[in-house]
């Protein structure tokens, strides 16, 4: 499977008046803040992060550093920097099943371009995710879903190699993903999602057609078998004007729809 490669420097925009190390800093604060990276896990280095975005060491240093001034990390010699954001909002419980079965319905409601498909080693915060060793080797699918020719959804979801053995590109243009993670044999048991709110870049406002520094719904979730086992992580960035989520609570339980 061709793709590009994922260890390559993740985008920063240097037409943006936005200074690059606060893109840096607002790129690793959505990922803490959104549970991404949890509390308690470490931060690259600024080795890493420089070469992770294609910056000097002293830009990726002024990111950490604002992180810290910002209480989202901290900074010790020797030991690295580590979250320490707690997110303000607990848990609730859903209804898994009305879940998938609102995913796959909005899967089948709309049309797939696939943009990238190939295995790649996973780095910080995506093997946290997933729960494996920095370095494993996971099937990446990058897509954009369309609802009337327009753009609605940009995903980047990865799977574990032996659940991704028969996703072939055209499976993946036809079929939602979660059925064909079922139909190789997984039996989902959860998910844990965090949805939260981001601003469109340049790379995004193009995919989804909005402009520079538009609303994004971000949404981060990953999706485990009965036995607690990781076997997706996505991230999905959405129109706003164009997707909605709704929950309908209910006692005892809470059932999710999504739009």
């Amino acid at each position: 499977m061709a793709g590009k490669n994922s260890e390559e420097a993740v985008a920063v925009d240097r037409e943006q008046a936005v200074p690059l190390y606060h893109q840096i800093f607002l790129r690793l604060r959505e990922e803490i803040t959104s549970g991404e990276r949890a509390f308690g896990s470490r931060l690259p280095t600024e080795q890493v992060l420089s070469e992770q975005f294609g910056v000097s060491r002293i830009t990726a240093r002024r990111a950490l550093d604002e992180l810290a001034e910002n209480r989202f990390v901290e900074r010790k010699r020797r030991v690295g920097t580590t979250v320490i954001f707690r997110p303000p909002a607990k848990p609730f419980q859903g209804n898994i099943n009305q879940a998938l079965d609102s995913l796959l319905n909005f899967g089948r409601s709309t049309k797939v371009k696939l943009l990238e498909v190939d295995m790649v080693p996973v780095r910080p915060p995506i093997d946290e995710a997933l729960h494996v060793p920095s370095g494993t080797k996971m099937l990446r699918v990058v897509r954009i879903r369309l609802f009337d020719g327009e753009p609605v959804g940009h995903y980047v979801s990865y799977i574990p190699s032996d659940v991704a053995t028969a996703m072939t590109r055209a499976k993946l243009k036809s079929t939602p993903m979660l059925t064909l993670i079922e139909e190789a044999g997984v039996k989902i048991g959860g998910a844990h999602q965090t949805i939260s709110a981001t601003l469109a870049d340049a790379s995004l406002s193009s995919i989804l057609q909005v402009e520079i520094g538009s609303p994004i719904l971000r949404v981060s979730r990953t999706v485990e078998d009965k036995n607690g086992r990781p076997v997706q992580h996505i991230l999905a960035q959405f129109r706003p004007d164009k997707y909605q989520i709704r929950l309908d609570l209910n006692s005892p339980g809470v059932d999710m729809q999504l739009l």
